[in-house]
């Protein structure tokens, strides 16, 4: 069934991704968003095929590699072999197999595009400064209480999608579902100019294992920009989940004054003056998403740690899943169960995946040894077969 009226609680990657699914199907779409502007926070995002197949379907292709990086290859590196353990060909490649680039790009990029798509679609109306109040339910519709600039306003509507990310308000009071908690990793993030990046770096997508600590760099700004991810196993101590970070907090914490850390390892950890550093955070996923007029996206959903690469992308499969669900529907209550029914058992598997690389990303030396001699014996030429299940998906 087309042409019914549905928010879209927040106005990020997720959220603006569904609104442009729901609405290339008739629906309109009414995304309320707490930021004064469209904002994203953080810096690089990679989307694997699965998901860039749908933003290209979108019409979003052009302006995406306008601003994305197709990186050149996946180079793994370890701190206890002091260098390079494993590297695989991407650029075209990608493309090749599943038909759809593998790109890298800023956040704020993608949000631009997908704000802009958005902003220029009849049925798309973005409504920023907005907060959500509560949820109040009638026969054939709900209600959605908000203030937007201060003032109070209520939205009718035949669904809510809770797209606000891991600290999710939907899925918190709306859902009755769990808070997120810490999950004893910080993420230190950081983009330098292209300039400052080794120049036998500045093309690919890099991984260095370290114990309980790992590091993430690419290319972002349509390769004007390189992109910093240090990640470590850490305590949070501050208030704000989301803190700015100097140079010599980040050598403290990833111990740069030892050995620990090989010379190029130690020089890009350096590269930047000023850090952003955040809380990681998830939740028991064991838990509905939907009830009723009421569904969860993305982070909402599904949190999942960074260990994979697929926060956004599962996003944005979702967006493709429920607006593919609402089409066959007799109504919102049946697509919101129909698709949690279809994207849990994916939902699940990354999240475990993710986490499954998490503690062989972090492993200690003793067992780095064979992780990095099996990676060294072939299997680190053929990381992308590894990842095939993921890249290779498709909605229907």
């Amino acid at each position: 069934m087309s042409g019914h009226s549905l928010i879209v609680a927040g106005g990020g990657i997720g959220g603006l991704a569904v609104a442009l699914t729901l609405a290339r199907d008739g629906h309109r779409v009414t995304v309320l968003e707490q930021a004064h502007e469209l904002a994203e926070v953080g810096a690089g995002i990679q989307i694997s095929p699965n998901a860039s197949r749908i933003l290209v379907d979108l019409g979003l292709g052009p302006a995406l590699a306008r601003v994305a990086v197709t990186p050149s290859d996946i180079r793994v590196f370890s701190t206890r072999a002091a260098g390079e353990v494993a590297r695989t060909p991407l650029g075209s490649r990608p493309e090749e197999r599943w038909g759809a680039p593998f790109w890298v790009i800023h956040r704020a990029d993608l949000l631009a595009v997908l704000a802009a798509a958005a902003r220029a679609h009849p049925l798309v109306d973005l409504v920023l400064d907005a907060r959500l109040r509560g949820v109040g339910a009638e026969p054939g519709h709900i209600t959605i209480h908000a203030t937007v600039a201060g003032e109070a306003r209520d939205f009718p509507a035949d669904g809510l999608i809770g797209a606000d990310g891991v600290r999710s308000r939907v899925r918190i009071a709306v859902r009755g579902g769990p808070p997120a908690r810490y999950t004893g990793r910080t993420a230190y993030r950081a983009t330098v100019p292209i300039e400052a990046a080794p120049e036998e770096l500045r093309r690919s997508t890099g991984l260095w294992f370290a114990p309980h600590a790992h590091i993430v760099h690419y290319p972002i700004r349509a390769g004007r920009e390189w992109n910093i991810v240090a990640i470590v196993e850490d305590a949070w101590h501050d208030e704000s989940w989301s803190v700015a970070a100097d140079r010599a907090e980040v050598a403290r914490v990833f111990g740069l004054s030892t050995t620990r850390w090989p010379p190029l390892a130690r020089r890009l950890l350096d590269l930047p003056d000023q850090w952003t550093k955040w809380a990681l955070c998830g939740f028991d996923t064991d838990f509905e998403w939907s009830s009723g007029a009421v569904t969860l996206l993305g982070d909402a959903a599904h949190a999942t740690l960074p260990f994979a690469a697929q926060g956004g992308g599962m996003a944005i499969e979702d967006a493709e899943v429920l607006a593919r669900t609402l089409r066959g529907a007799p109504n919102v209550a049946s697509a919101f169960h129909a698709y949690e029914t279809l994207r849990k058992p994916r939902a699940r598997a990354i999240v475990d995946q993710a986490a499954k690389n998490g503690r062989i990303y972090h492993m200690p030396d003793g067992l780095a040894f064979f992780r990095d001699t099996t990676l060294k014996l072939g299997v680190g030429s053929r990381l992308t077969d590894r990842m095939a299940w993921i890249y290779g998906w498709k909605a229907g």
